[in-house]
């Protein structure tokens, strides 16, 4: 059982995207979808990424779609000014897990935001991104995605030039979604620790979006994150239950340490969901069954939120 609030940091969440949906709302009750202010309140949610997705069907107009994104953030921060409050790097990290307001912080996910133009990266950051995903799962002009591993491709020279400037303006580098190629070249040319910030166990849950043992290790090596995702498909098709998603914290810690591995949820960016976590509200059940499995409560502070916010402080300028 949890003895006491456990504060949590999301590190991926599509509560931008699902606000277009219609009867979508984040501060009405009942509503449809999974994050709302009342369930991030309930579930005890510090920090939460939120997520600009590029859709596939956006591919050509990425620039102008993430800035329709970002315009929507902006709006949520503003009408919610008393909830949230934005996180740009270690000064406004700091004491977010004890503070009133929710911490939330933009990053995106589709390389197709940039529009090919490092100039786009660097305007992204004065707008506030401070996590990119390089792709999601097809090809775009930065890398490969897991969707297109059969051709062995990993990072395009730009996707390298785009790599190496989000070192120099303190962002994270998001490895979910990339093909094992594009994988291996951020972790050889990345001046920062990278995160897959939504992705589980292949050893556990055979699916390409998972990370093979080695691509953990590596993670850990380097002094990454690896944030679990709770989509059903990568936990257990067969019995997504909470215990499963256990068992890929377990795996996960057991090869990169307790201290490197968080949590991502994917909340708004799915349609099942496993059972006993249909929201961030249950996010106290999972903390009780990281206890439950003979995590120490130190360990399961750190699982379920501290984590994140101290390899944010490292890698964010």
């Amino acid at each position: 059982m949890v003895i006491e609030p456990i504060p949590v940091a999301d590190a991926h969440t599509d509560l931008l995207t699902a606000l277009e949906l219609p009867g979508r709302s984040f501060a009405g009750e009942g509503t449809e979808g999974h994050v709302t202010l009342a369930r991030l309140r309930a579930g005890q949610v510090r920090l939460a990424c939120l997520a600009c997705y590029i859709a596939p069907r956006f591919k050509c107009q990425g620039p102008a779609r993430v800035l329709r994104l970002i315009d929507r953030f902006y709006a949520l921060c503003g009408e919610h000014r008393a909830d949230l409050i934005q996180v740009t790097g270690a000064g406004s990290l700091s004491g977010v897990l004890s503070g009133e307001r929710i911490g939330v912080l933009l990053t995106v996910e589709g390389g197709e935001a940039l529009g090919g133009d490092l100039a786009v990266l660097r305007m992204l950051h004065r707008l506030g991104v401070r996590m990119l995903g390089l792709t999601w799962n097809g090809r775009n002009d930065l890398a490969d995605g897991v969707g297109e591993d059969g051709t062995g491709g990993g990072l395009t020279t730009l996707g390298r030039e785009v790599v190496r400037e989000m070192g120099r303006l303190g962002m994270a580098v998001d490895v979910s979604h990339l093909a094992p190629a594009g994988f291996r070249d951020v972790v050889r040319i990345a001046t920062r620790p990278p995160l897959a910030s939504h992705a589980n166990c292949a050893a556990l849950c055979p699916h390409p979006r998972n990370l093979t043992d080695d691509q953990l290790k590596v993670l850990g090596e380097q002094g990454g994150m690896v944030c679990l995702t709770f989509v059903p498909d990568f936990v257990a098709p067969d019995s997504p239950t909470i215990e499963r998603l256990v068992d890929h914290l377990e795996h996960a810690a057991g090869l990169v340490g307790p201290g490197l591995v968080g949590i991502g949820s994917d909340f708004d960016g799915m349609e099942e969901t496993v059972e006993g976590l249909e929201s961030p509200a249950c996010f106290p059940g999972l903390a009780g069954a990281l206890l439950q499995r003979g995590f120490s409560l130190a360990e399961v502070r750190g699982i379920m939120g501290e984590n994140l916010v101290r390899y944010l402080e490292r890698v964010l300028k």
